[in-house]
């Protein structure tokens, strides 16, 4: 049975449906990918085979591509959230992990582009953790 994934934007204006399996999962910490998020790294689900559908706001996605480049990211003009895109000519689907209602049931396949990690993302699992807001 093909496995099937639900999303949405922050705002709930945009919702998808992705249908087929990922195989990978990489936690990508380039400076563009920086840039992007905001956080230390992205974290996005790549597919060859799935299949990814608007359920709806399509027209409120924007794609911007850093000119001369590969470098591609989807997001809603409302909210700014990231989203799924095609990429590569139609041949890769990516898809923010964050962007998934569904459970993530795949692992992080690796860390990506590591060397060049921001200067304080250095054991980050030392760091207090606290369940909900700080006080």
């Amino acid at each position: 049975m093909q496995r099937m994934n639900t999303g949405a934007c922050l705002c709930g204006a945009v919702r998808f449906q992705i249908s087929g399996e990922f195989e990978s999962f990489f936690l990508c910490h380039c400076s563009r990918c920086r840039k992007d998020t905001g956080s230390s790294h992205a974290a996005n689900l790549f597919s060859t085979n799935a299949e990814l559908t608007w359920l709806s706001g399509r027209d409120q996605i924007k794609t911007y591509r850093l000119p001369q480049t590969r470098h591609e990211r989807s997001f809603c003009i409302e909210c700014g959230s990231a989203l799924p895109s095609v990429q590569m000519d139609g041949a890769v689907v990516v898809v923010p992990a964050g962007s998934l209602d569904s459970a993530v049931t795949v692992k992080p396949t690796a860390h990506i582009c590591y060397s060049s990690r921001a200067d304080w993302d250095n054991a980050l699992d030392q760091v207090p953790k606290v369940d909900g807001l700080p006080t």
